[in-house]
């Protein structure tokens, strides 16, 4: 089978989204797949015995001391996407807001980065900063309490 035919499936295969073709012609057949015909491997990690009892009993604590805490008296302001936390707009330029900093709704509080794009994060509510939650240039998780805000 000429190569330039080969070619031609594989461009075919990639415009029209299908997993897999396969064309005979005579004697001649080829098989154009996507992907491997080898079932993947997954391992798993595995946990020492000690650590699998000990959860249970490491889990309880924690919620014993989840629930001792007192009730948190102020808005959280979360991070609505994964990347990397900046508190400033530029490096060594005073921080947007800082513990005890006034703020209203639509203020800016920081900016996220997030696939080489700078997203500034807004408070909701207005009231006065009391809990910065995050480190300058450290990365956060999407839902991330960044911010604490007092009415």
């Amino acid at each position: 089978m000429d190569i330039r035919k080969v070619k031609k499936l594989i461009e075919l295969l990639e415009e029209s989204g299908i997993a897999e073709i396969e064309i005979s012609e005579g004697e001649e057949s080829v098989r154009i797949s996507r992907y491997s015909r080898e079932a993947p491997v997954y391992s798993l990690p595995t946990m020492p015995q000690a650590a699998v009892l000990a959860a249970p009993v490491a889990s309880a604590v924690a919620a014993q001391e989840t629930i001792s805490e007192p009730p948190n008296r102020g808005h959280e302001i979360k991070a609505p996407m994964v990347g990397t936390y900046y508190g400033a707009p530029a490096p060594g330029a005073k921080p947007f807001v800082q513990i005890g900093s006034e703020v209203k709704a639509g203020d800016t509080l920081c900016i996220i980065e997030a696939m080489k794009m700078m997203n500034q994060i807004e408070a909701s509510v207005s009231g006065r900063v009391v809990s910065i939650l995050a480190d300058n240039g450290e990365p956060v998780e999407f839902d991330q309490v960044l911010f604490i805000v007092e009415d």
